[in-house]
């Protein structure tokens, strides 16, 4: 709801924070826990470190920016539709069965014994998020 980038980034860590604490509320510890580590954590500094590495750029070079991206994106809409259509005409069904809720009480047990394909989703955003932090400030170096 602002045009300040920094005050949205940090608009989206404070929401971020109190959907943890819904969530907390609402009996489920380990998704609190991914919510606000990755979203209110990871992605707000990401959002805030490179806010801090842009520029302001002018009109011309924005719309020289638009014209480039429309000329390099502009069948991805189409695609994406595709692969609506085929994926909600496709049954597909789940591959990783979910123990009950009350089976399993420690949040330790269920990251590290039944939620394993979670926690690598969750290290591969991490460090993707190094990654692009590091890319950035190499890009920031060369200029």
């Amino acid at each position: 709801m602002t045009r300040s980038l920094l005050r949205s980034a940090i608009g989206l860590a404070l929401t971020s924070v109190i959907l943890t604490i819904i969530i907390f509320r609402l009996n489920s510890p380990l998704a609190a826990v991914f919510e606000l580590s990755v979203c209110a954590g990871l992605i707000s500094v990401l959002f805030i470190s490179t806010i801090s590495l842009t520029h302001p750029l002018t009109k011309q070079e924005i719309m020289q920016h638009m014209k480039d991206r429309l000329a390099r994106f502009w069948y991805l809409p189409v695609i994406i539709i595709i692969l609506g259509v085929i994926l909600s005409l496709m049954q597909i069904k789940p591959v990783i069965k979910l123990p009950a809720a009350e089976s399993v009480k420690d949040v330790r047990e269920v990251i590290w014994n039944v939620r394993q394909v979670d926690l690598l989703g969750q290290m591969i955003v991490l460090l993707t998020g190094v990654f692009g932090v590091v890319i950035l400030f190499k890009e920031r170096l060369k200029k």
